[in-house]
């Protein structure tokens, strides 16, 4: 599953004379000349295509007769599809293409941008599920993850899941005349009084929708503390996996691949966590660590049982 060629110059498109079956295609290019780098041709004929894999008789010379052929996909179970806003050289694009303009389709081979030509053979992206809190909008960390798979030629098919918390639905959760939020972050927040934890307001009965962070920082400015609500991302992606709300075993239908969680926390400065299935990383983590932190979901969730870098 999710078969994506390390590079869009290992692919080759062929107009074929031939139906696009396994013997007329191995007869049509048997002893051919082949390019060293062709590893797969997209052969065509009258709008269908088909996918095949080629051996070559060597791999030293510019160019060698081809020995053999595989048919990986018919024309019954590939579409063709043009996208030049693609690039075809991020296996995760090539996932959601097929999602979007073939579901359910064995192969998709796409004609992205710079005309370049690349498939995903047996999609299955590897499901991350991003909790993040709103606003701000869009969600900062699945903002940088979406951002950052956009050019993750290095990874595996990724989908990402959002699991978002309204800030303003928190809220309503604990009817209040006055809320605090840490930052502005909570802006436009419907219902009462409104103040931001990082402005120093004068001192209020209000209701802190904050986390743990936050409530340390209110202790030290007030010297009290406040009635609050939890709104750290970490401790919603643990009570929504305890209470059933995302479903921690496999992932896409016949996969056998975990579902994994992406997530943050303000209490930590640097690096990341891994705890179970749920990967953390800082609260105002870099784009780097985003990187970081998606590498290792992946891991998680192809090693559920055994993460060798957990921490």
């Amino acid at each position: 599953m999710n078969l994506v060629p390390a590079r869009y110059r290992s692919v080759s498109v062929a107009s074929v004379p031939v139906p696009l079956a396994e013997a007329p295609l191995r007869s049509h290019f048997t002893g051919l000349p082949s390019y060293r780098q062709t590893r797969y041709i997209v052969a065509r004929s009258a709008g269908a295509s088909a996918l095949i894999e080629v051996s070559r008789q060597s791999s030293g010379p510019l160019f060698s007769a081809i020995t053999g052929i595989t048919l990986l996909a018919g024309p019954d179970e590939t579409a063709f599809v043009d996208d030049p806003d693609t690039d075809t050289g991020i296996p995760s694009s090539l996932a959601r293409i097929a999602a979007q303009r073939a579901p359910g389709t064995r192969c998709v081979v796409v004609r992205g941008r710079y005309g370049h030509v690349s498939f995903i053979l047996d999609p299955a992206p590897i499901r991350i599920r991003v909790v993040e809190v709103i606003p701000p909008q869009p969600a900062k960390l699945l903002d940088q993850a979406q951002r950052l798979l956009e050019v993750a030629e290095d990874m595996p098919p990724v989908e990402l899941v959002p699991e978002l918390t309204d800030l303003r639905a928190l809220a309503a959760t604990r009817p209040a005349g006055h809320y605090l939020f840490p930052c502005r972050a909570g802006e436009g927040t419907a219902g009462g009084g409104v103040s931001y934890l990082d402005e120093v307001p004068p001192e209020a009965d209000w209701t802190l929708i904050g986390c743990a962070r936050s409530r340390a920082i209110h202790e030290w400015l007030y010297q009290r503390e406040a009635p609050a609500v939890d709104m750290c991302p970490r401790n919603l992606a643990k009570r929504m996996l305890d209470g059933g709300q995302i479903n921690p075993g496999p992932g896409p239908a016949g996969t056998g691949l975990a579902s994994t969680v992406l997530t943050k926390c303000c209490l930590l400065d640097k690096d990341l966590v891994v705890d179970g299935q749920t990967v953390i990383v800082p609260w105002g983590a870099s784009l780097a660590e985003v990187r970081a932190g998606l590498s290792r979901a992946v891991s998680v969730a192809l090693c559920p049982a055994g993460d060798p870098e957990r921490s």
